[in-house]
């Protein structure tokens, strides 16, 4: 019987370690580092708690360090596929029917351990399996990942306490069910959270997930797994799926039981997955949900009374930390022709003093991109940039993959406002910068809020405050997180709520109360208090003039 009402009352941000030499937090990161590095470790598909090893190896390695291979993974096979829906099916009525603090508690207990016994083993995986500093990996695979189940807890205890109006002769209720078939979660490479988090905002709220982990941060993402079944998630809530993405996208997504994708990644994929759900419509039990974090091409637009200084800190941190590998990351600047000078050695001479290397030295700030595909995706950028009448490569270009997939910091200036590298996702340490004068920054504020295909994340430099308030009124659509006299970068749970629109995403905000919604399928209940005995109302009464 439980007859008491829980409620999580409010929500904390975990705090940032310092890993100052000799403390204890750099110790135990160190010793991990090692034991990781050391020990090759075999990573199984997981269906219902149970391990099966397929035969179909891929490797795990160190980005920095490609051949380095801290472990192999078995590729889910179709039947595999197929076995982790029938499971996350079956499981799905004894998940649901507990209350929801049984769930809540489970998620609690995985946020307790990310910031105490499991925070080296978070943060040494993601510093290996993706190049991340150690800053890097703090914030996201420890931070990041506590405050997203946190918040998830707080903010699905406000739903639960909110009831409708009440009225003198009925009791109004909603039962905030789950929803009805299976989740499909896709993680991607580049935040660890943001794969724990495609979990668990779902499985809190009492669904089951099929989760199909990024094929180069399987290992990363397999802590992550591990550290749920630690925290005491049940067999078969959340099923583990690495592999080949179109076969698992193709036998989920053309199953009935679908009842929602949870999506982070490129844009391209998630149109394919959108277009493949409408075709597939009639076999639904019920329309999917469709909630998707997709690209990036970010700006800052400077003014010039801007502070020179503060700006070119700023775009070196949000356009080369972690290798401009965040959805988020600055893409493209625009500087005034009147301060460019300016800033142009300023830039240049701090970019050149970034260390790239091993992320194993804390006083890394940049490590490698994360695989072949990637690297050769970005030096496709740079070699074209460097080959064009319309640019100039004025730092960095340097491409280096004999021991780890290296790009240096590149900054790129054109002439041309829609050059490649202005307009299309790098997903790489590339700055393309445009230099406009003074006189034009009206008409430039009008042509950025319509001139690119995306609208995640951009930031307005100035210290004028009507250009402030004049920037952020015309940029409504331009950016779903806009920053002002900030970095493009580094929204916090429960601060900044993430997420854009166009074309990247559905800007469904996680960490949000509207996030939470979305795993919901609420019913309402009316009970009535008044008996009837007739049809009729009692405005009706008889014709007295007959």
């Amino acid at each position: 019987m439980n007859n008491g009402a829980f409620k999580m009352e409010t929500f904390h941000n975990e705090q940032v370690l310092s890993y100052l030499p000799g403390n204890d937090e750099s110790k135990n990161l160190k010793k991990e580092l090692e034991i990781m590095k050391n020990t090759k470790i075999e990573i199984p598909v997981i269906v219902g708690g149970k391990e099966y090893k397929t035969g179909k190896l891929k490797k795990c390695i160190i980005p920095h360090d490609k051949n380095h291979v801290l472990g192999y993974y078995h590729e889910a096979t179709e039947e595999l596929v197929e076995l982790a829906i029938k499971t996350a099916l079956e499981a799905k009525n004894k998940w649901e029917s507990i209350h929801s603090e049984q769930r809540i508690a489970i998620f609690k207990r995985a946020s307790y351990l990310a910031g105490s016994s499991w925070k080296a083993k978070l943060n040494a995986s993601t510093m290996l399996c993706q190049s991340k500093t150690f800053f890097q990996a703090e914030i996201d695979a420890s931070v990041e990942l506590s405050d997203f189940y946190n918040i998830n807890a707080y903010w699905l205890s406000q739903i639960y306490d909110h009831i409708p109006v009440q009225t003198i002769d009925s009791m109004n209720r909603i039962d905030y069910r789950p929803l009805e078939g299976f989740v499909y979660a896709v993680s991607p490479f580049n935040f660890t959270s943001i794969g724990a988090n495609l979990v668990g905002a779902p499985a809190i709220a009492g669904n089951t997930v099929v989760w199909k982990p990024a094929s180069s941060s399987v290992y990363s993402s397999y802590v992550v797994y591990k550290l749920l079944e630690e925290a005491g998630m049940p067999p078969g809530i959340i099923s583990f799926i690495p592999g080949n993405a179109n076969m698992i996208s193709n036998v989920i997504i053309n199953h009935k039981e679908l009842n929602a994708i949870n999506f982070t990644g490129s844009t391209k994929v998630f149109n394919n997955m959108w277009k493949e759900v409408g075709k597939n419509v009639d076999i639904y039990r019920n329309y999917p949900k469709l909630v998707g974090e997709t690209g990036g091409k970010n700006f800052v637009l400077a003014h010039n009374s801007t502070d020179i200084k503060h700006l070119v800190a700023n775009l070196i941190r949000g356009a080369f930390e972690y290798q401009g590998q965040k959805c988020s990351a600055t893409s493209r600047a625009y500087i005034p022709s009147s301060i460019w000078p300016e800033v142009k050695e300023l830039l240049v001479t701090d970019t050149k003093t970034i260390k790239m290397g091993d992320v194993e030295d804390f006083n890394t700030f940049m490590g490698a991109v994360i695989d072949k595909n990637a690297y050769d995706k970005i030096k496709s950028y740079i070699d074209y940039a460097k080959n064009s009448q319309d640019a100039e490569i004025i730092c960095g270009g340097g491409c280096d993959d004999s021991i780890g997939y290296f790009i240096e910091p590149t900054i790129i200036v054109t002439k041309d406002i829609k050059f490649k590298t202005m307009m299309e996702e790098i997903f790489g340490p590339v700055l393309s910068i445009y230099i406009y004068e003074d006189g034009d920054y009206n008409n430039l504020l009008e042509t950025l809020e319509n001139i690119s295909e995306y609208g995640l994340t951009g930031s307005i430099f100035a210290k004028d405050r009507y250009i402030i308030k004049e920037a952020e009124q015309k940029l409504v659509y331009s950016a779903g997180n806009f920053y002002i006299n900030d970095k493009t970068t580094g929204a916090v749970v429960g601060q900044s709520p993430f997420g854009g629109s166009r074309n990247s995403g559905t800007n469904d905000k996680v960490g949000t109360m509207g996030n939470m919604l979305k795993w919901l399928n609420p019913r309402s209940i009316k009970e009535s208090y008044n008996r009837i005995s007739s049809y009729l109302y009692g405005n009706f009464h008889e014709d007295v003039d007959k």
